[in-house]
């Protein structure tokens, strides 16, 4: 037996037996791993204006997202494994590759888990600014650290069922706006120009606004009839994620909202305003604050997952490995992953969004990598799901992510942090990675696969 299929610690225990996540569960959970509404395409709008918005968000689906979730596909169907795109790139390009694979995201973890606890305040401090400033800004985001750490010690079931009701609490907000869109008659004044066009800045936020798909499969042991629910869960979270960004920037633009360089985290609250008073901007703001909890939630479900299987294969403390009894949840992974990400609360949105960009991005072309090594060197592995067109089409739809990947690390490298910029950290990041396995006791195991 390949030693992938035992990587799932407390597998077989009765909590996981009788805790795994349906087709709606697993759609709501990836929506906030990889979306969480429209929000975070403020500032896509800002830097570009409404036209090359909504071009972006039609191409980037195409070249980015489907691929992606093609290649998603047909791995978790034939590799539903605890780990998920580690035990991939681990299987098809060797263990040195698989821990990459599992440091660059991490760390990349680190810098986008950030994003979600600010973007939280953010949106409280539209109607409550009196909480969001200080001590109390920090506090509140600590809070929803906490928080979201002790629902997933609840385990994925929890997560995933909880998720249906803050997508149908999200969306409502965002449905009044497409009404009133729809049914108001637009202004005829001119929209103001955009005062510093940026497209590749906004490439990379619609880069990130549609990254993501790969994150469920971390959790694939916990899902139920994996080799099915994943291809459908694919084809309708991609749906609704391209629905939920194109037909609110559609509505906006109809209307021809001119928040001009208000368009940036938060703009969605004015946009409500603008279009439906200060009730509808409350509610935005709400759903904004519900954005970011299941975002957050829905994450730390996928990402704590990874130290887990690292620690069974000795690239961690074996501590890493300890699974909740009765939830099957590895909660100490969850408690030190809860931790790193908050020491990153400080960083600015932009400088956090680049810098994960050009992390989960190479961690991304690995996994395409493994993809077609595994069809190279285990052509009779069984596939449920099979992307169509052989070898040929298999690496075909890894040029277009490649491309979109270039382009973030050209604008990486004007980005400053400090006294450096995002393409030195990114190098730095991935450097340390390739000491930290050499250095571990995992490294020198042989005959790992075997």
């Amino acid at each position: 037996m390949r030693r992938d299929r035992a990587f799932s610690a407390g597998k077989d225990g009765p909590a996981r037996r009788s805790r795994k996540l349906t087709l709606l569960p697993l759609i709501a959970a990836t929506y906030f791993m990889v979306a969480g509404g429209p929000y975070g395409l403020e500032d896509l709008i800002g830097k570009a204006g409404y036209r090359a918005t909504l071009i972006i968000l039609l191409l980037t689906p195409v070249l980015w997202s489907i691929p992606t979730a093609l290649m998603v596909s047909e791995l978790a169907a034939a590799l539903p494994c605890e780990g998920g795109f580690y035990v991939w790139v681990r299987r098809g390009l060797g263990p040195f590759w698989g821990f990459q694979e599992s440091w660059l995201t991490l760390t990349g973890s680190v810098f986008e888990m950030a994003l979600y606890p600010t973007a939280f305040v953010a949106y409280l401090g539209r109607f409550a600014p009196q909480f969001t400033t200080g001590y109390r800004a920090v506090g509140l985001e600590l809070a929803l650290i906490a928080l979201c750490a002790g629902w997933n010690i609840l385990g994925a079931r929890a997560v995933g069922e909880g998720s249906i009701w803050l997508n149908a609490l999200l969306f409502s907000p965002f449905l009044a706006i497409i009404f009133i869109a729809a049914t108001r008659k637009p202004g005829v004044a001119p929209l103001a120009p955009i005062q510093h066009f940026d497209l590749e800045g906004g490439i990379v936020i619609a880069m990130w606004n549609y990254m993501g798909w790969d994150n469920l499969s971390t959790i694939a042991d916990e899902v139920e009839r994996p080799q099915t629910t994943y291809p459908l869960a694919m084809f309708g979270s991609v749906t609704l994620v391209i629905a939920s960004y194109l037909f609110p920037v559609m509505a906006v633009a109809a209307a021809r909202v001119d928040l001009g360089s208000r368009w940036t985290i938060g703009g969605w609250v004015d946009a409500g305003q603008a279009l439906g008073g200060s009730t509808l901007a409350l509610a935005v703001a709400v759903a904004g604050m519900i954005g970011a909890l299941g975002t957050f939630a829905s994450l730390m479900l996928s990402f704590t997952r990874l130290p887990a299987v690292m620690a069974g294969d000795g690239y961690l403390p074996r501590t890493f490995t300890r699974h909740h009894p009765k939830t099957g949840a590895p909660w100490v992974a969850i408690i030190v992953c809860a931790v790193a990400w908050a020491a990153c609360l400080p960083l600015g949105f932009f400088r956090l969004l680049i810098l994960d960009v050009l992390l989960t991005g190479l961690s991304i072309l690995l996994e395409f990598g493994a993809l077609i090594a595994l069809r190279i060197r285990e052509p009779n592995l069984p596939r449920p799901y099979r992307i169509p067109g052989g070898i040929l089409a298999t690496i075909a739809i890894s040029a277009p992510p490649s491309a979109l990947l270039v382009l973030s690390l050209v604008r990486t490298q004007s980005e400053r942090v400090g006294t450096t910029n995002g393409m030195m950290i990114g190098m730095g990041v991935i450097l340390l990675g390739v000491l930290l396995y050499f250095a571990s006791p995992g490294s020198r195991r042989k005959n790992e696969n075997k």
